[in-house]
């Protein structure tokens, strides 16, 4: 197939990649053999060489293996961005075993369902979020519970954390003092073992855990790394690890990226906007992926030019849509280039980005749109309704066919066939490519609003919110209606010290966009509920709504 795209890669980014069939480990491994003196992470001051954590991921894989875990098995991670996270990750899978990441703000019934799901046979959990764990472990089929505290970042420090009296509870520190640092062998098929189960976020449905395999993720690791060329391996350049690593987006934008680049990961167990920008130059910070609220919560602050960002020099943004005005106001300070990319769990994550580039002018990049498909991905815009594919400038779904697409959902056979056919991944997305090979998101299938017969997109409107110069987040669904099936609704939330009315909103739109788009119904709100990494949960504000009307 025709790839338009390729004559606006950047120097030096190739059009395809010879990727290594690897175990994921593997990655470690070899930084810390070539690298070993070389920080992999810096946790509040504290610093951890490859070589140190190379042999404690050692230490955890022989020690999982004398409690019975045996290649296949599913272990659960309920860790922040801290130091255990790469030893457990790591040693995990050189203990033959799976990883299903969990999220630490789970309560008790998601943790319950997502173990139970995987079908977990141990958990390595951090003492601060036991408690919700420790209401459902019985009703899992946990047999190991190993606990990890803050102690165990900072020698010295006093363990707080007592062990409940029940079978099958291991502390992180005993557990890796007793074990050899000698990795198991272990048999992994790169291209076929699972290496992370990785649960969709339920916004559109039940979560379904999506199979990354070892290949997967190692080629997903290698397409960031040489979207990227002018980064030089082992120069030790600094990540500003903010984005959650149990989150698809900084498992392999950060954490994975950075250790084939033989980087240091300078952890942030939450977005800390003062820690944040005190880090950046004491560790001079060189990638910085984030979300846009993150970039657009540092452009509010008052005292931003009292802090030095000149050494950020690449910006991968994603999760949400980057609003240009946000994109080129972090430019103007940190002289870095700030892109848009696109990705989804079910791709481990990334298949779209912008051209990153390391000096300015930043004229690559294309407003609105996710970029241009990675080395060795391949792109279309199909029907919705024949599967045909379509030319360029016409909206369609996305469908998507590379390496780093997932071997399909967690013994679910149905869905992966929905949603896989013939390599290609149905991403559920409607999109657009432009004759040069840039793909622009319109919105999400599954969220399109049917207004009397005519399709409405929420991005289309939420764009236009966007503009008005009083508001600072917006939010637009469909909500039942009598005569026209579904109708508009806008959930708004006001700049600090505005004020507005609806009928001033809905005045705005008026000439901006057609009468069957523009929002019917206004609700201000103080705030928009937000996935962990920034993404507005629409699903969630239609069924407070819909609740709240009684429907």
């Amino acid at each position: 197939m025709e790839k338009p795209w390729l004559k606006f890669y950047e120097p030096n980014v190739p059009e395809t990649i010879d990727f290594p069939e690897i175990p994921l480990h593997r990655l470690l491994e070899d930084t810390a053999k070539e690298f070993p003196e070389v920080a992999a992470c810096i946790f509040l001051g504290q610093e951890r060489t490859y070589k140190q954590v190379n042999e404690e991921s050692d230490r955890l894989a022989n020690a999982l293996n004398k409690l019975g875990i045996k290649q296949g098995d599913v272990v659960g991670l309920m860790l922040g961005n801290m130091p255990q996270f790469l030893t457990a990750f790591f040693g995990v899978l050189k203990a033959g075993a799976i990883l299903t990441l969990i999220n630490p703000l789970y309560q008790a019934p998601e943790i319950q369902f997502q173990l139970n799901d995987a079908g977990a046979k141990a958990i390595i959990i951090i003492d601060i979020m036991h408690d919700n764990y420790a209401k459902i472990r019985d009703n899992t089929k946990i047999e190991h519970t190993i606990v990890t505290t803050m102690a165990d970042a900072f020698p010295g420090m006093q363990v707080s954390f007592t062990p409940p009296d029940v079978k099958g509870y291991q502390l992180w520190g005993e557990l890796l003092e007793k074990a050899e640092a000698k990795p198991p062998k272990v048999t992994v098929k790169p291209k076929e073992t699972p290496a992370v189960l990785l649960y969709t976020g339920g916004t559109t449905g039940t979560p379904k855990g999506a199979i990354l395999t070892h290949f997967n993720l190692v080629a997903n690791a290698h397409q960031c790394r040489n979207w990227i060329p002018f980064a030089k391996r082992g120069t030790g350049l600094a990540t500003l690890a903010v984005l959650p690593f149990f989150h698809s987006f900084g498992l392999t934008v950060c954490l994975l990226s950075t250790i084939l680049l033989g980087g240091k990961l300078v952890l942030h167990p939450r977005p800390d906007l003062d820690q944040i920008l005190r880090d950046i130059p004491r560790y001079q910070i060189y990638l910085f992926p984030g979300v846009p609220t993150l970039y657009a919560s540092l452009l509010q602050r008052d005292d931003l030019d009292q802090y030095d960002l000149s050494s950020v020099t690449a910006c991968l943004s994603g999760a949400a849509p980057l609003p240009m005005a946000v994109a080129k106001a972090f430019e103007d300070i940190a002289s870095a280039n700030i892109v848009e990319g696109y990705g989804l769990t079910e791709a481990s994550p990334v298949t779209h980005s912008n051209p990153i580039q390391e000096k300015p002018p930043f004229d690559k990049k294309r407003e609105g749109s996710v970029g241009l498909p990675m080395s060795s991905t391949l792109a279309k815009i199909i029907d919705l309704d024949s599967g045909e594919d379509l030319p360029p400038g016409q909206e369609g779904e996305l469908v998507i066919k590379g390496p780093q697409i997932m071997k399909g959902y967690w013994n679910k056979p149905e869905e992966t066939a929905e949603q896989l056919t013939n390599g290609w991944l149905h991403t559920g997305d409607i999109a657009k490519m432009d004759e040069d090979g840039y793909f622009y998101i319109v919105d999400r299938a599954k969220q399109m609003i049917d207004r009397a017969g005519f399709k409405v997109y929420p991005r289309t409107v939420e764009e236009v919110l966007f503009e008005h110069p009083k508001i600072a987040d917006a939010a637009v669904v469909g909500i039942p209606d009598e005569a026209r099936g579904e109708t508009v609704l806008a959930f708004v939330v006001l700049k600090e010290g505005e004020t507005a009315t609806a009928e001033e909103i809905k005045e705005y739109t008026k000439d901006k966009l057609a009468y069957y788009k523009r929002p019917e119904y206004i609700e201000f709100r103080d705030d928009l509920p937000k996935s962990m990494v920034g993404k507005t949960l629409r699903r969630v504000l239609q069924e407070e709504y819909l609740a709240k009307k009684g429907k």
